[in-house]
């Protein structure tokens, strides 16, 4: 789904440092226009007697001591706000399990740091200067963050050992921090990303939906990612948690989804909470499978689809969800947010697909009052 924001407000790091310069200069100049002459560095006026300094002396000694006395306060506050620093936590035994290498631990804190802004999420500012800081900070926590996950897989080849009880080899092409930090960040909406479509590239977000067999959205949620991997099990916790606020405490029994869900582990935990899956390993356009994916759970999963029921099963999936997406995009055209941030989308998003469910209702209501 689009961002209310476009792909040419994608800044790098100089570019930003330029644009936050441009800024500085603007505020600069206008200050000019509207004191003139004046330097800026003036003594008020209220400074500028021996009355007046005393009295602000007073005023002064007064604040010190009503700050002394709400000392504890701050501390408390300050220590409010260093809780909300991304702490990382890098389970080897986890990351090595899904991914081999440097990159399984750099995806695994791109993905914490994610989570930690979702959780604190404020509204992204109407002030440009603001949200160009803003972006600048994010870029440099970007830097640091990724940092912190070399440094933890670096520390891990230097002091574990392979399953067979050898030590890890010294890499060949040690890391090197970038002096300026990578990437670039959309100073409009920061939040959102450049996510890949099936035709190509869109300054947006990943919508995405749990649909039952009537078409009724049962949860809603947005991600950043352009990719459905890793998106399985939560939208079946998120499916879960909106069907117990209404009182429902039945499992869903099965869970089908196209090939961009394929994730073995969350397979396994999506099936642990009770909830069969029928997700394809192989995309429709492959004529083979991919190279390992053969034998174990693919095999099983290629010969459940194979068969009567299962093939049956999953044949329902398109007729379900494909038209909740096109009834929304293309019939009701809502194809663009409105608001900016995560968290602002979330909420649209998910107002977005209960009017829907309103209007399956009130169709719904209509048939059965002409029946």
């Amino acid at each position: 789904m689009h961002a209310n924001a476009s792909h040419h407000s994608n800044l790098d790091y100089e570019q930003l440092a330029r644009e936050i310069l441009k800024e500085a200069a603007d505020v600069d100049a206008a200050e000019d226009e509207l004191y003139g002459e004046a330097r800026g560095d003036e003594l008020p006026e209220h400074l500028q007697t021996r009355e007046g300094r005393a009295a602000a002396l007073r005023e002064a000694k007064e604040k010190l001591a009503r700050e002394r006395e709400g000392r504890e306060n701050t501390k408390a506050e300050a220590a409010e706000a260093h809780s909300h620093e991304v702490e990382l936590a890098l389970d080897p035994e986890v990351i090595i399990a899904r991914t081999q290498g440097r990159e399984g631990w750099l995806r695994e804190a791109r993905h914490q740091l994610d989570e930690h802004r979702r959780l604190a999420a404020q509204p992204i500012p109407r002030s440009r200067a603001e949200r160009l800081l803003q972006a600048e900070q994010r870029l440099q926590e970007n830097l640091r963050v990724e940092r912190e996950a070399n440094d933890a897989y670096e520390h891990h080849r230097a002091t574990a050992v392979t399953k067979d009880g050898r030590r890890f080899g010294a890499r060949p092409n040690p890391y090197v921090a970038p002096e300026v930090p990578p990437g670039k960040i959309n100073v409009t909406d920061l939040d959102s990303r450049n996510v890949k479509t099936p035709r190509s590239y869109t300054q947006g977000y990943n919508v995405q939906a749990v649909v039952n067999e009537h078409q009724i959205v049962v949860a809603a949620e947005v991600t950043l990612s352009s990719p459905d991997f890793g998106q399985l099990e939560p939208m079946i916790k998120a499916t879960q948690r909106e069907l117990r606020q209404i009182g429902v405490s039945d499992t869903p029994g099965v869970a089908v989804a196209d090939s961009g869900y394929w994730h073995e582990q969350q397979i396994e935990q999506v099936v642990n909470m009770g909830t069969q899956v029928l997700i394809p390993p192989d995309a429709g356009k492959r004529d083979t499978p991919r190279r390992g994916w053969d034998g174990g759970r693919y095999a099983f999963m290629r010969t459940v689809l194979a068969g009567e029921f299962g093939g049956g099963l999953y044949r329902r999936r398109k007729a379900m969800v494909e038209p909740v997406f096109a009834q929304t995009k293309h019939n009701r055209r809502i194809n663009q947010f409105q608001r900016r941030g995560r968290s602002a989308a979330r909420s649209e998003w998910r107002l977005i697909t209960a009017t829907h469910n309103l209007m399956k209702l009130h169709k719904h209501h209509l048939a059965a009052q002409a029946a």
